[in-house]
């Protein structure tokens, strides 16, 4: 029986264990999707005690405190920090088969030095470890002890991006903490506080202003070294529409009126279609997050808001629509880099050969499959994406994983990417699929842990 979390989890091949060490373990990280607050790194915020760092605003782990019957009190509530951490140790002790079982441990003993495991029964113990290692530790800290290169945050465009303009100015740090644009507020036209969104951006009285307002805020975000953009939909939209319908629409929310689903999405198209040629024009990748149905608890949305660990998987996504978007910017040389994310894994195979039909020389595999997301990361998830990527496309060109993530211990999926990434390599290795070429492997594991993002996203 192998003892858990060692020196070789995860990795079951000879193959498998010498291309992670070897390659794959010592790799810096390029984190070019997460949700790590600016103003905290540039504070260099230091954490009272492990619930803050750990718990404070991951829906990840709210979800699974739920599922285990633990009161709302102790999970958003006004339970001491204590209290909370209890809770959660209880909930994690029992949590056989769930990647945050592997991501928690991982985190506890890259970053606390903990080699047991928590339950409700060393959760005092574990409890006073982390709050005194914590004494030492920091935002900023822990992002350079784990290797980090470059990161991007996810920022609206009505940002005055102030945070990331000091941390720019700040030689002290080392690590490129770039913006990344989100405009989805932009796009949201059927939002009840859409007029007031419009008024962030300055005088918005027709659809060619905002165009243009978006296109200056963007210009603005590439001067302080954005590389990304970010779009999350349920499902990427096509229903063209000439400019006169467009701006009638438009007009028509502008007067308080809220257009039908088939305008919205005509104006959603058209202004994505907008943004991708712009995207283009300055060298930003366009990252497309699509298939997830938001906020399915009306009650706890009504009391926590978004984000609060409510979402599911949907079955929206049309790949004919998307194939038709992503052709209407091909048709004239404008479809910029993307990177395609689905929640539903049942489109991997789809968004394989979609990606296949608009691959050009401009880069190496040009279009990207992501990261498995979300409800897809963990071992099960990670590996289908990364065998449907191989299968249908072209894994050595594959930028690898992202954290996604609000909580500056997450760095620790990066480990566990790369350890899934090297047992798959291995055993294709191993079972005669591929031949035990040092180089090739060697190129392969280092380019998708890291040196391909790096060429990616120019940085």
């Amino acid at each position: 029986m192998k003892a858990f979390l060692d020196r070789d989890f995860l990795l079951s091949t000879e193959t498998a264990k010498h291309l992670y060490h070897d390659y794959a373990a010592d790799m810096p990280i390029i984190d070019y999707h997460c949700h790590l607050d600016p103003k905290e790194i540039y504070e260099d915020r230091r954490f009272e005690n492990i619930t803050q760092v750990w718990l404070g605003g991951d829906h990840y782990k709210w979800r699974l405190m739920r599922s285990a019957g633990v009161k709302e009190n102790y999970i958003t509530g006004d339970a001491t920090d204590r209290e909370k951490f209890q809770k959660w140790a209880e909930t994690l002790g029992l949590a056989i088969g769930n990647p945050l079982y592997h991501w928690s441990h991982l985190e506890l003993k890259n970053y606390f030095g903990y080699e047991g495991t928590l339950n409700g029964d060393t959760a005092e113990e574990v409890w006073q470890l982390c709050n005194e290692k914590l004494k030492t530790l920091s935002a900023r800290r822990l992002i350079t002890d784990s290797g980090v290169k470059a990161l991007c945050t996810t920022d609206d465009p009505a940002d005055s991006l102030e945070w990331h303009r000091k941390i720019a100015a700040d030689e002290s740090f080392g690590v490129k903490v770039l913006p990344s644009f989100r405009p989805d507020k932009a796009l949201g036209i059927e939002k009840p506080d859409y007029l007031r969104y419009l008024e962030r951006l300055g005088e918005i009285t027709s659809f060619a202003h905002l165009e243009n307002a978006l296109k200056e805020r963007l210009a603005f975000f590439v001067s302080l070294g954005c590389r990304v953009s970010d779009h999350g939909m349920e499902s990427v939209p096509y229903a063209p529409a000439t400019e006169d319908q467009v701006e009638a629409i438009f007009q028509k929310r502008l007067a308080g009126e809220l257009p039908t689903e088939a305008e919205q999405k005509q104006f959603k198209t058209a202004l994505l279609l907008s943004l991708g040629r712009e995207y283009h024009r300055l060298g930003v990748v366009m990252q497309l997050h699509f298939g997830v149905i938001r906020d399915n608890s009306h009650r706890v949305f009504r009391a926590l808001g978004p984000d609060a660990g409510i979402d599911s998987i949907g079955d929206a996504p049309s790949i004919k629509e998307l194939s038709a978007f992503l052709g209407a910017l091909d048709d004239t040389d404008e479809l910029p880099k993307t990177i395609l994310y689905s929640l539903d894994p049942n489109d991997n195979a789809a968004i394989e050969t979609v990606m296949g039909a608009f691959q050009t020389s401009e880069a190496v595999s040009k279009l990207q499959h992501g990261s498995a997301w979300w409800f897809n990361d963990h071992k099960r998830g990670m590996t289908e994406q990364l065998t449907s990527l191989a299968a249908e496309g072209y894994l050595a060109g594959f930028v690898g994983m992202l954290t996604d993530s609000r909580s500056f211990l997450s760095y620790a999926r990066h480990e566990y990417f790369r350890r899934i990434l090297c047992e798959l390599l291995g055993a294709w290795v191993e079972n005669g699929e591929y031949p035990n070429d040092e180089k090739a492997l060697k190129t392969i594991v280092e380019g998708i842990s890291y040196q391909n993002a790096k060429r990616y996203f120019n940085l």
